[in-house]
């Protein structure tokens, strides 16, 4: 039995800052919290918050997940990404063949089997999208659900799974059945209107993809996929707070919009994110960083070099959100999007959560990263 004690001089357990507290840590799980400073193994001096969840990430480190999917490939991304405070990732594979699709599962199940610290399922976004709001997604890649797609969706040892979809190209019907094999839907990359978002949210989808992005708009004779996902009170929308996807008004205006919780960050990175890459392949095209922005030779974004921090900070600073609020979409939302509140063993560091925490410089970068109970 593994046992450690750690010191936080300043704490935000994920609801209240708090001074001088003591985790007690066995097997990576927090047993017990008191104030005796006096036996402890570790001493933290920045704030300790809870790790970040981010349940959308493309690549990082170099690496892109598309591009031959390997247990490999989850470890140089979720290293990268760590550095930056991120503790649970949810590894994201865009538009692809059915055989990339199944490669990619079968990474994650030995990811999985393997416990690799940090992965802890896998985001599917498409290939069922629409060509109209396709973003940096392959065209000729896009399709209809099929047998094939079913068996990747249907296994039950890849850990959490999300998948986007736009609601036109995915019967409601089969929006049920994927949230009946306990898959989260998202919506996404979609020009459905209203009428159509709202039957998939009636159906069981429960998030949207970037917000904003990729998406009808809100308009006033109709309201679109950006108003559904604002109205609709029991969904959750992933937000990149990167200063280039979305501007930062309609960051506010949808944080103002939805109820508390209704908002998580997330970052949707490429692999530059840990790097010094100026350009990457994608499909069969070049995507070029600059200034912080990813721009395909086609003319779309292509993702971001977003980091977890970055976003924290970003919405702290920029979107003026209070801290524990930021540091809240960033950990504690994200996990109630992904866990039932009855498994919600992430995004805050209470009594029998799991000990995925860390330590923030003055500046809010990430000074430590630990990983159920080890330093990452």
């Amino acid at each position: 039995m593994a046992q450690l004690r750690f010191h936080a001089k300043r704490l935000f357990d994920g609801q209240n800052f708090i001074d001088d507290q003591v985790l007690t840590i066995i097997d990576g799980v927090i047993s017990a919290i008191d104030q005796n400073i006096d036996e402890v193994d570790v001493k933290a001096t920045g704030l300790v918050v809870p790790g970040y969840i981010d349940l959308q990430v493309n690549g990082g480190g170099g690496a892109l997940f598309n591009d031959s999917p390997s247990v490999d490939k989850l470890k140089t991304i979720m290293t990268a990404h760590a550095k930056f405070g991120t503790t649970a990732m949810m590894p994201t594979l865009i538009t692809d063949k059915v055989e990339v699709m199944a490669q990619a599962a079968e990474a994650m199940a030995q990811a999985i089997a393997e416990k690799v610290p940090g992965i802890v399922g896998i985001h599917f976004e498409g290939p069922h999208l629409s060509l109209a709001k396709k973003g940096t997604h392959c065209a000729e890649l896009i399709r209809p659900i099929s047998d094939a797609e079913w068996q990747v969706l249907s296994r039950k040892d890849i850990g959490k799974v999300i998948v986007t979809l736009a609601p036109e190209t995915v019967s409601s019907q089969d929006v049920t059945r994927m949230v009946e094999l306990g898959i989260k839907v998202c919506l996404g990359h979609t020009n459905a209107d209203f009428a159509t978002a709202q039957k998939a949210v009636d159906a069981g989808a429960t998030g949207f993809t970037h917000l904003f992005n990729a998406m009808s708009p809100l308009q006033g004779r109709e309201p679109g996929v950006v108003g559904c996902a604002l109205l609709n009170d029991n969904t959750q929308a992933g937000l990149i707070v990167d200063g280039h996807h979305v501007d930062y008004a309609s960051c506010q205006l949808a944080i103002k919009t939805k109820p508390t919780g209704g908002i998580f960050l997330v970052t949707d990175a490429m692999p530059p994110v840990g790097t010094h890459m100026k350009e990457f392949p994608l499909y069969d095209r070049t995507v070029y960083v600059e200034n912080g922005k990813l721009t395909s030779t086609t003319g779309e974004l292509a993702g971001s070099t977003l980091d977890m921090a970055t976003a924290v900070k970003n919405t702290h600073i920029g979107l003026k959100v209070p801290l524990d609020e930021s540091l809240r979409m960033a950990s504690l939302y994200p996990a109630q999007y992904l866990y039932a509140n009855d498994e919600l063993v992430r995004g805050e560091l209470k009594i029998g959560m799991q000990a995925d925490l860390i330590v923030l410089n003055d500046d809010f970068s990430v000074f430590e990263t630990w990983i159920n109970g080890e330093k990452f």
